[in-house]
């Protein structure tokens, strides 16, 4: 799998945001561009901003035990894949403002670097290693981009 970590894997997800316009339509599922920028942001804001809600000790079992497998290894999520609550965007959301967001967020990663993400502990699955942040986020926006084509 390609590298957020990597200045040349992190170069062509960006190259493919920039291909994105506010008109460009979804191959699948009912997200507008703006909403899909927004919904990537989550991911992001759950590592550095403090704005979304931790899970209790039971609800976090349940996501390592379940989810967290589907999230942290290299197998691609299926279309129309169901998501969790916090990444439900439903208010719409400024193109140019969401898309500049994550870019900003993607490029604080790539600067902190591996190390940094080396046992960092996740608000949903506990302690990850840097293959598996890497997994978590570049499988993330590889799906993303790839529902618009991009």
């Amino acid at each position: 799998m390609k590298s957020v970590f990597h200045q040349t894997d992190l170069a062509e997800l960006i190259s493919r945001i920039e291909k994105l316009t506010p008109e460009t339509r979804p191959l699948w599922g009912k997200m507008d561009a703006s909403k899909m920028l927004a919904h990537c942001n989550v991911t992001y804001e759950m590592i550095y901003e403090n704005i979304h809600p931790k899970q209790n000790g039971f609800m976090k079992l349940i996501l390592k035990l379940l989810v967290k497998p589907t999230v942290v290894t290299e197998k691609p999520y299926k279309h129309n894949s169901q998501t969790a609550p916090e990444f439900l965007i439903t208010s719409d959301k400024d193109f140019n403002t969401e898309k500049a967001r994550l870019i900003e967020y993607m490029n604080r990663t790539l600067a902190l670097g591996e190390d940094y993400f080396e046992g960092k502990e996740s608000r949903s699955f506990g302690k990850l290693n840097t293959s598996e942040w890497n997994n978590m986020l570049y499988k993330h926006l590889d799906h993303h981009l790839s529902q618009f084509g991009v």
